[in-house]
């Protein structure tokens, strides 16, 4: 058996693949199900695109990360605990949002939301933090990658199977059968050991503290001030041009299963394959020339959505519109599949042992701020400048984060442990 499928084939890979699932459903919910829900009911642009702020405990949670680095829940541990409470939570609200009607309820679907928001960002506190713990040094590589290609497959369910559904079941079912796909995720932390950990920290101030004296005094102040530019920029066109993307198909003309059959799944395999072709290629490359190679190719993915939107509305839609959107949506995730690999890879680097929960929660949650804030005001800037124009800005913030390489990431600089900037 080849060395690299030995590897692949552990029961803790096993279990990375049931935390990238459980950890990417409630995402891509708030993403691509929320929308359409909301869209396909009538409501305006403008009010699907302040939505995104429901978002911001992504943005937020490194706030009360600590909590879960000090404080576990009786019988079950700190981080199965937190795991399996956040997981039924979601079960619940999921179902629960599905029974409110849009037009007559919009401010408690809004609330429910942001509650399922906040569970979700919690569950990926834990789950980032048992996924560090359980993993050899040597397996964090492979085990990040299939974390992230269980996360984009998770994005089936709520952006394919549910929207298929949609056009067959009432919504309130399709909300609960969406919900139900939280249940592997609470048998896997039912069933797992709770990894065994040295140096925890005994007080809620060393829990704060920590994390971030650590931090500054590896980096320096303007270094740990560069490193976290890069991670809130480097994503920024890409996490914009997609905020809207289901409305965007469905303004183009696309029905649901359009989406549901076409688009959904030609941007799927073409991420999972870009991220495991990111994965193998930085062994080679190293993690500095990949986020140079990788940024390239997604900010020029993003001009595919520009030529698209150049098309105008589809009055018909054959074959030819199908491969189209098949192709650009394919080539953008392509694209986001190499970045996101050598993207989380800097962010695993970036790192102490000692403190990877807080501090991954702090670097995931400032590249979640774009998704959060900024992505909030894509239905104004499409209602602004259309869609064509929406898409060209797009590109535009793509640049900044590559700027940002020549400080971070030197093309020349392969030392793949942590470095000073």
């Amino acid at each position: 058996m080849p060395a690299w499928l030995a590897a692949l084939l552990t029961r803790r890979m096993l279990i990375c693949i049931f935390t990238g699932f459980s950890s990417g459903l409630p995402l891509y919910l708030l993403l691509n199900l929320l929308p359409a829900w909301l869209r396909s009911e009538g409501v305006d642009l403008k009010t699907i695109g302040f939505f995104a702020l429901i978002q911001f405990p992504y943005t937020w949670k490194f706030l009360w990360s600590p909590l879960l680095d000090r404080f576990a829940i009786p019988g079950f541990g700190r981080r199965r605990g937190w795991m399996l409470v956040t997981q039924v939570g979601l079960l619940l609200v999921i179902g629960a949002m599905g029974g409110l009607s849009p037009k007559d309820n919009i401010w408690p679907i809004l609330w429910l939301a942001t509650l399922l928001s906040f569970l979700s960002a919690t569950q990926d506190i834990a789950v980032d933090a048992f996924r560090r713990e359980i993993l050899r040094d040597e397996e964090l590589g492979l085990g990040n990658a299939v974390h992230v290609n269980a996360y984009r497959i998770a994005g089936l369910i709520p952006g394919s199977l549910s929207l298929i559904l949609a056009d067959r079941l009432p919504w309130d079912q399709v909300f609960w059968i969406t919900g139900c796909f939280m249940i592997p995720g609470m048998v896997m932390a039912w069933l797992v050991s709770e990894p065994a950990i040295k140096g925890a920290p005994k007080t809620l101030r060393q829990a704060v503290t920590e994390p971030f004296h650590e931090f500054t005094g590896r980096q320096g102040w303007q270094g740990a001030l560069t490193v976290l530019g890069f991670i809130f920029l480097y994503k920024l066109g890409d996490s914009l041009c997609t905020a809207l993307a289901t409305p965007f198909y469905l303004d183009m003309g696309f029905t649901k299963t359009d989406i549901g059959l076409i688009a959904k799944h030609a941007g799927l395999w073409p991420a999972v394959i870009g991220a495991l072709l990111g994965g193998l290629w930085m062994l080679k490359l190293g993690i500095n020339r990949a986020l140079w190679l990788f940024g390239v190719v997604q900010a020029v993915a993003i001009v595919g959505f520009a030529w698209l939107a150049a098309q105008g509305h589809f009055n018909e839609i054959g074959s030819y519109e199908r491969l189209a959107l098949a192709t650009v949506i394919g080539i953008e995730a392509l694209g986001v599949g190499l970045g996101t690999a050598a993207f989380v890879a800097f962010i695993a680097r970036s790192t102490h042992p000692a403190y990877t929960a807080t501090q991954m929660a702090l670097f995931t949650s400032l590249a979640a701020v774009p998704r959060t804030f900024i992505n909030a005001s894509a239905g104004w800037l499409v209602e602004q400048l259309g869609w064509l124009n929406f898409y060209w800005l797009c590109l535009a913030l793509a640049l900044p984060g590559m700027l940002l390489l020549l400080r971070v990431a030197p093309w020349q600089v392969r030392a793949e442990t942590s470095a000073t900037v």
